[in-house]
């Protein structure tokens, strides 16, 4: 049996403009009358990225977009997103989902944490093999996690793999470092919202991570759920540093590429689905472990 899975849009906004809706559509208009209105069903939107200041957009359209659990994303002065708009309500079961969430013990929650540094490194090993750098330290580690990644290998791991990932003399993950630190943080960011938005459609509250705990951070367990698939990110950067010179400044071209993050192929459970699917397989794999009826959360094998 054949299962068609529709892949949600990716709308980005770069430019002034005034966004309502009519019949189930969002509608644009444009400053400049010479552009012509356009429109797009609701229903096909996943992910709306707003950027410029002099976008307007409607409560009614913001009402109808948050019933369809399109992702509103807000950029701030450095054109990175800073803000993601959510559902009060994201599943018909939501109290009862929190319930199970908050109630989670702390050995299992060292479980999956363990489950998902392992999963982070093993992608990470994978990728470094693949663009031909030494990967075995990373082998290693990834079988060496610990309950809760008690001897913190996801850290040591990641300092090896950034040391490693780029042939950039100077280059250091640092969110305020050189290029391409800018196109990580922004491909993060877009990852981050993608995450948030699968753990809110299936019941979960964001917030409460499994390891993160910051209290300023409204998204821990996004933070937590997204490692493994921060690989998807550090992938595509790595190609854009080979394959051009020019990514210092990110253009609109390379936050184009970018947003293709939502919608590209990815192996969970051994098929390849778009990521913004085996997400929510992910997340609703993470609910059966807060439940009690599963004890792995499915995460993506890099190839």
């Amino acid at each position: 049996m054949w299962i068609k899975v529709m892949i949600k849009r990716t709308l980005f906004f770069g430019n002034p403009a005034y966004l309502n809706t009519r019949s189930e559509q969002l509608v644009v208009n444009f400053p400049d009358k010479d552009k012509t209105e356009v429109s797009i069903p609701i229903e096909d939107l996943g992910y709306i990225v707003l950027e410029d200041p002099q976008i307007t957009i409607t409560n009614g359209l913001l009402m109808k977009l948050v019933q369809n659990k399109t992702a509103v994303i807000t950029c701030d002065k450095q054109h990175l997103p800073c803000s993601f708009l959510q559902p009060l309500v994201g599943h018909s079961e939501q109290t009862e989902r929190i319930r199970h969430q908050l109630n989670a013990s702390l050995p299992l929650k060292k479980n999956l944490w363990q489950q998902t540094i392992n999963s982070k490194i093993s992608n990470q090993a994978v990728h470094l093999a693949k663009i031909g750098k030494n990967a075995l330290k990373l082998k290693r580690w990834a079988t060496e996690v610990k309950s809760g990644d008690s001897q913190n290998h996801e850290a040591i791991a990641a300092a090896y793999y950034f040391q490693n990932l780029f042939d950039i003399e100077g280059f250091s993950r640092n969110q305020k470092g050189i290029a391409p630190n800018n196109l990580l943080n922004y491909g993060y960011a877009i990852l981050r919202a993608v995450t948030a938005r699968a753990l809110v459609s299936s019941g979960m509250l964001p917030s409460v991570g499994i390891f993160h705990h910051n209290k300023y951070n409204a998204f821990c367990l996004a933070d937590d759920i997204m490692e493994p698939y921060r690989i998807y990110v550090d992938a595509m950067v790595c190609s854009i540093t080979k394959t051009s010179s020019d990514y210092k400044e990110l253009s609109s071209d390379l936050k184009s590429l970018l947003l293709q993050i939502p919608a590209i192929d990815v192996v969970i459970d051994g098929k390849k689905s778009p990521l913004m699917v085996a997400m929510s397989r992910t997340t609703n794999s993470l609910y059966e472990c807060f439940l009690g009826t599963g004890r792995k959360i499915l995460y993506p094998e890099y190839e």
